[in-house]
Parts: structure tokens; sequence; C-alpha cells
């Protein structure tokens, strides 16, 4: 079941025409992954500092459906797909009245304090499984 936060755009996030700038919605999604991992009850700055390294983004394919504009609120939903190792597979969507304005895939990957790729820490892996299977 993807998970979703409500998302308000102010005027900060929106270009001269109101309109909601390309890169923000990158924030927007960044935000709703952060929620999504506490939601499992991961503390993130925990586990970088118990050395269970960090989660970074290595790619996100993004399709930009229909413009956000300033004052709406929007529904960000963070959905896992696959995981192996040390990457992670999510969707993520931005939707307004449930219409979809947003659409990405983003890969991402743990990675030790050496920047090097380090397996998926256990407690993630157990939060994962067991929202699988509910």
């Amino acid at each position: 079941m993807p998970h979703s936060i409500a998302i308000r755009v102010y005027y900060e996030d929106t270009d001269l025409a109101g309109i909601v700038y390309y890169a923000n919605y990158l924030k927007f999604i960044e935000r709703a992954r952060s929620e999504w991992v506490r939601a499992l009850g991961i503390d993130q700055a925990q586990m970088h500092a118990q050395g269970a390294g960090v989660f970074v983004v290595r790619r996100v394919v993004a399709d930009y459906r229909a413009p956000a504009r300033f004052d709406d609120v929007l529904d960000v939903t963070t959905e896992h797909l696959s995981h192996s190792g040390a990457r992670l597979e999510m969707r993520q969507c931005v939707l307004r009245a449930g219409k979809l304005l947003f659409e990405a895939q983003v890969t991402l990957v743990c990675l030790a304090s050496s920047g090097r790729p380090q397996p998926l820490p256990k407690g993630l892996l157990a939060a994962l499984c067991k929202n699988i299977t509910i």
C-alpha cells in the first residue's frame, strides 16, 4: 500500500506564472520518501550514526503530466516496488484531487561512509517485508 503525505504549494515553489517549478517536484518526492522511511520506523540519522549507511538517489525517471499551481494541496505517494542488495526501487506520484500530475521511478542506493554500496539495513528489510505481507 502506498504511503501518502499532503504538501501545499507555496509561492516560493512556483515560477512567475504561478506554476510549480519543475525541479520542486523532486523536493516534494524527497520529503515524501523521508516520511515513508520514518513511517517504517527507521531513524535515518541514527542509521547513519550507527554505520548502517545513508540513502542516495542513483536514478530518477520522471514524467510531468500536468502543472500544479500556487496554493494547491498535493498528495505525494511513495510505493516500494522492489529491493535487492544495496538497492531500493520505488514509484512516487504527485496528485491533486486524484489527478496524476507527476510520476517518477526512483532508485536509491545505501552507501557506507566510504562512499561504497552497502547492504540495506536489516531493520528496513524487516519493515519492508512486514508491509509487503499486509
